[in-house]
């Protein structure tokens, strides 16, 4: 593997990370099939004004920038499948991380560290990005603290535990606290409460004719922006 030396890392991104941070040598998740079945589900609605700075002082975004991301996760396997959208984000991606697009374990308002880092969604343009696929732990942020990477030790069970200490985002050149930023929701799976599995068929159809469903909907809709759920084949 080829030697990365370290990063100077700029204010601004450790700002958004709230952590005196070194870069490591990136490391590939293990990228997996979609299981048959999930423990749980998320969404994430991200705004500009929501993101934070090191001090937990509002750092906004990008103004006009939105971002939509849905997790399922089987925390049996330790397997999450995500489906990111980014729109009205322009200009590279910038983070000390080994992307620039996460899960911190962080509370409303407050930063946190990485937890699990998402391929970036594409491409870099003036369209939306997107990114998809499935990854399985042990997970790895490329961020050290105390010579410790920040995915170190981290479960999707953790995350199942407490979804709203959670938050997802995405960091670019020009926003380096971050261009989005938004709290995990827990959502149905396949229209069975949260937590009492679901298939991987019936995640198709993640919450529809549910009450809590049609809140996340109506509340997406009042801030015209789509959540989009994609649904990859169950097997490949």
């Amino acid at each position: 593997m080829k030697k990365i030396s370290p990063l100077t890392v700029t204010v601004g991104a450790a700002a958004a990370l709230g952590l005196v941070l070194t870069a490591a040598p990136a490391h590939a998740d293990t990228a997996v099939d979609e299981p048959s079945s999930f423990t749980s589900a998320f969404t994430v609605l991200a705004t500009p004004d929501t993101v934070v700075n090191n001090d937990g002082v509002a750092a906004p975004g990008e103004p006009g920038a939105a971002g939509t991301f849905s997790f399922r996760v089987n925390s049996d396997l330790d397997i999450i499948c995500y489906d990111i959208e980014l729109t009205g984000v322009t200009g590279d991606y910038q983070s000390p991380a080994r992307t620039a697009t996460h899960i911190h374990q962080a509370d409303a308002g407050k930063p946190g560290p990485p937890r699990i880092a998402f391929p970036n969604p594409a491409p870099i343009g003036d369209g939306p990005r997107t990114s998809s696929g499935c990854m399985q732990g042990p997970f790895t942020t490329g961020v050290l603290v105390d010579g410790v990477d920040t995915g170190t030790g981290f479960t999707l069970a953790q995350l199942e535990a407490n979804p709203a200490g959670f938050s997802a985002d995405s960091h670019t050149a020009s926003f380096a606290a971050g261009v989005v930023r938004g709290q995990l929701t827990q959502v149905p799976v396949g229209g069975i409460d949260t937590g009492a599995g679901g298939t991987a068929a019936e995640s198709s159809a993640l919450g529809a004719g549910t009450g809590i469903a049609a809140g996340v909907a109506a509340l997406l809709a009042a801030t015209g922006v789509v959540l989009r759920l994609r649904r990859r084949a169950s097997t490949r």
